[in-house]
């Protein structure tokens, strides 16, 4: 239900000719759902990074046009620049970001790699969690030789691109094509003006750590391994590099921590992990400064993470989860941390348009009370299921936080996470209900002139409608999944709240038959009988359930009000 995003951040071998740089940008820019987010270009290494983000097919369009202008316009062959280099767009990671697995992104790098190769005759190694081969994981190693070996390595079978031809592309050399982890920088806030305080600390986390030495950890001399080598001990943050500063601007020193892979070492733990050796070493970490963008689920998991440690629920409402996250890691220790300008998703959230969960309550009734046929009872239907299992998730979060009930707090926060994910994919429903229904009416303004014009009309007649039968179906499902929640908290919740427990039962249980309504009336004009058979069968059966539940609810909640009475 919810939208996948992933982020790409090609490189281009041009850092000096704004002019040509932003004629590749424009061209990411001409798909529709893509947002450029970041162009960095780089004078010494002639070398420019560009950031956007989307949804993957659309990325992987934008992308190949990036691909495609460079190599019109940058002619390796008159390259030169300080950083490592072997094509006119030089890498191209995909970046997992929202809803979206690491083999899926790799998936659409291995698509995008073969267009560039099949489409522009570019040779493209696919490289980190897209690489064919171990190894060629890693980018160094596809890279080595840069541009000026690549004529004579390319044609050797151990080099065979993966995709593209085996021939040496003067003008655009190669390109690498990978999918990778997101990376974070960030600056963790200290209270010193000490850079070799800082230092010390980036030492103890940076995985590569520290060199070893004899006696004195400074000045001893260093101790060599078996291969003659500076011998190292090791950091405590896997996959992260650190350094420490001074920052002029604010007069403090910083650690500063670029962390490679925030599936290995999330940001909170990196947080806690450098405010532990601060301590250690007479300092404290003031707050913490994230450079760039970084992906909701980071602050997320960091919100739910603090929550946790003050025995608190995290079941409660995104919004308050990133807001215990700013607090928690100082996020606007050194200026305003805005969620909407820092977290990609909320950055590239689409504004405006009408969207029935975003009026008022009064707004929301005077809105089905008029004239225009939506919203319409799928949409009421959701909505109802949203409140009862908004209700349900209330008892469970005042359970949590009783007082006597301590040992219990986290029981009672699985419950209100379940809920909270319930409400918010019936708060969507609401809205889809309404797109649903006006599909519909798209479908039916379409022409019907000719035969080919009227058998394209029936097929989207067709797929609108079956679509306008799986959302009411979709808010069945919820709502009956919502009922398990409030029958739990009918039995185990706050017993003062066990009247809120059943008033939920009866708006999930009224979502239920409402969609099934809607599923049914929609059903009577779809020509896939099997389809229609199929789905009402199983409407049925959540129908009866759902008023077995609401009856053992209800027995229980008018129970336990009797016992109080």
């Amino acid at each position: 239900m919810k939208k996948q995003l992933i982020e790409c951040v090609p490189n281009f071998s041009e850092g000096n000719d704004m002019t040509i740089i932003r004629q590749i940008t424009d061209r990411i820019e001409t798909v529709d759902g893509v947002k450029l987010l970041d162009v960095d270009p780089g004078k010494a290494t002639n070398r420019t990074v560009v950031t956007f983000v989307g949804a993957p097919e659309e990325v992987i369009e934008a992308a190949f046009r990036a691909v495609k202008k460079a190599s019109e316009l940058i002619d390796m062959s008159k390259h030169h620049g300080e950083h490592p280099r072997f094509g006119a767009t030089d890498v191209c990671p995909l970046v997992p970001v929202a809803n979206i697995t690491m083999d899926e992104v790799a998936v659409f790098a291995r698509k995008l790699g073969k267009r560039i190769g099949d489409e522009l005759c570019i040779p493209v190694y696919c490289y980190e969690n897209a690489a064919f081969d171990s190894k060629r994981k890693n980018l160094a190693y596809c890279r080595s030789g840069e541009y000026e070996g690549l004529k004579d390595k390319i044609t050797k079978p151990e080099w065979k691109p993966d995709f593209g031809p085996a021939k040496f592309n003067e003008r655009s050399g190669a390109t690498a094509v990978g999918a990778r982890d997101f990376l974070i920088a960030v600056n963790f806030n200290l209270n010193t003006t000490s850079v070799r305080r800082a230092n010390a600390i980036a030492f103890d986390v940076r995985e590569a750590g520290r060199p070893k030495r004899e006696g004195n950890p400074v000045t001893g001399k260093i101790v060599l391994d078996e291969k003659g080598n500076q011998a190292m001990i090791p950091g405590t943050l896997k996959a992260t590099k650190a350094i420490g500063w001074y920052i002029e601007e604010y007069g403090i020193a910083q650690v500063s921590v670029n962390m490679t892979n925030i599936g290995i070492t999330p940001l909170h733990i990196a947080f806690e992990e450098v405010t532990r050796k601060a301590m250690d070493r007479g300092l404290r970490v003031t707050g913490t400064e994230i450079v760039g963008l970084v992906p909701a689920s980071s602050i997320i998991e960091a919100g739910k993470y603090f929550l946790k440690k003050q025995q608190r629920s995290i079941g409660v409402d995104e919004k308050e989860i990133i807001k215990i996250a700013i607090k928690s890691m100082g996020l606007d220790d050194l200026k305003p941390f805005r969620p909407e300008e820092k977290i990609i998703e909320y950055l590239i959230e689409e504004k405006g348009g009408k969207k029935l969960m975003n009026m008022t309550c009064t707004g929301f009734a005077n809105e089905t009370a008029s004239e225009s046929p939506a919203p319409g009872g799928g949409s009421i239907s959701a909505f109802m299921g949203a409140l009862g299992v908004a209700l349900g998730t209330m008892v469970a979060n005042l359970s949590s936080h009783k007082p006597g009930w301590d040992e219990r707090w986290e029981e009672f926060s699985n419950w209100a996470e379940k809920g909270q994910k319930l409400k918010d994919d019936l708060l969507f429903l609401v809205d889809e209900d309404t797109n649903a229904f006006n599909q519909i009416m798209i479908a039916m303004g379409l022409p019907k002139k000719t035969e080919e014009e009227k058998v394209a009309r029936k097929k989207a007649m067709e797929d609108a409608t079956k679509y306008a039968i799986q959302i009411p179906f979709r808010v069945m499902e919820t709502c009956f999944k919502g009922m398990e929640i409030a029958k739990a908290m009918a039995e185990t919740g706050n017993p003062n709240s066990v009247s809120d427990a059943g008033v939920g039962a009866l708006a999930l249980r009224s979502g239920v038959m409402g969609a099934f309504l809607n599923v049914k009336i929609n059903s009577g004009g779809l020509d896939d009988k099997k389809f229609v058979t199929d789905i009402l069968a199983k409407g049925k059966k959540i129908e009866e359930k759902v008023m077995a539940m609401e009856k053992s609810i209800l027995e229980i909640v008018n129970g336990k009000i009797k016992q109080k009475g």
